[in-house]
């Protein structure tokens, strides 16, 4: 399955691209650390830095969506083309997707387009997890 959706983007099957795939696939929000050290696991040996390329291709092919919170590191994830948003843990950096509204995207109608045809919006809403709201209340 990897494997075709890699040729019908127009990239090369490979051992890395497939093994950052999978693990993109079971979902989440890693970063390259974690998707290095899982692909690691997998496979005899990659670099931290094939890593980045494979993201890079990744991303750019729009298999991968990658999200930078302010102050923390970048996230990549699998779920891509559905404008979906983000909330953010400003204590732990704990992420989680928030769906946009059903039928009706009022994040893409914003009071000045600037002549720009928009499709994707970034919304990212900040607070505190409730693992770390319990710390916060002890």
């Amino acid at each position: 399955m990897h494997s075709d959706q890699l040729r019908a983007h127009g990239l090369r099957v490979t051992k890395p691209r497939l093994a950052v795939l999978d693990i993109l696939a079971a979902g989440g929000h890693l970063d390259v650390d974690e998707i290095t050290r899982q692909a690691r696991s997998r496979l005899d040996s990659v670099s931290t830095q094939a890593v980045y390329d494979v993201l890079g291709a990744l991303t750019r092919a729009g298999l991968a969506r990658r999200i930078e919170p302010a102050g923390h590191p970048a996230r990549f994830e699998a779920r891509t083309g559905d404008n979906h948003h983000h909330v953010v843990c400003r204590s732990c950096g704990a992420i989680g997707d928030v769906d946009c509204a059903v039928d009706y995207t009022p994040c893409l109608t914003p009071s000045q387009h600037h002549g720009f045809r928009l499709d994707e919006a970034e919304v990212t809403y900040w607070g505190l997890c409730p693992a770390c709201q319990e710390i916060t209340d002890d």
